[in-house]
């Protein structure tokens, strides 16, 4: 892909994940108060980040919920619309994995109703 290709790309990423950003559930919200800013563990969390990959030699990016660099852990919340895309989710997580992330999932029920549960699960995934 060109360089000038590769910055379309990236303005486009950035744009939708703005989006995202403005739009955030409830449950992200929540997720979001408790690890913005370091709050967790000292972790540096980023919201609604874009992954860029190149697997089949054209470049695309995953927007990860959450994202923390130094664990290479992305965090998903899934709404009642991710029970309508299993198989791409799947196929979205092999991928990231492939890429030496590692995904955790979480309902949004989960995070609004036990956040503490969550975060503890979160933590057990450090490495």
């Amino acid at each position: 892909m060109s360089l000038n290709k590769k910055r379309d790309l990236a303005e486009i990423a950035k744009g939708i994940c703005r989006e995202l950003r403005k739009n955030s559930t409830e449950a992200e919200k929540v997720l979001w108060k408790a690890l913005r800013n370091r709050k967790f563990e000292g972790k540096k969390f980023l919201r609604q980040h874009p992954l860029f990959y190149d697997i089949t030699g054209r470049e695309s990016f995953f927007v990860a919920d959450f994202y923390c660099h130094e664990e290479k852990l992305i965090i998903e919340l899934d709404g009642n619309y991710h029970q309508y895309r299993l198989k791409e989710d799947e196929e979205r997580t092999e991928i990231l994995e492939f890429l030496g992330t590692r995904v955790i999932r979480f309902k949004n029920d989960e995070v609004k109703n036990d956040l503490q549960k969550v975060l503890n699960e979160i933590k057990s995934n450090f490495l």
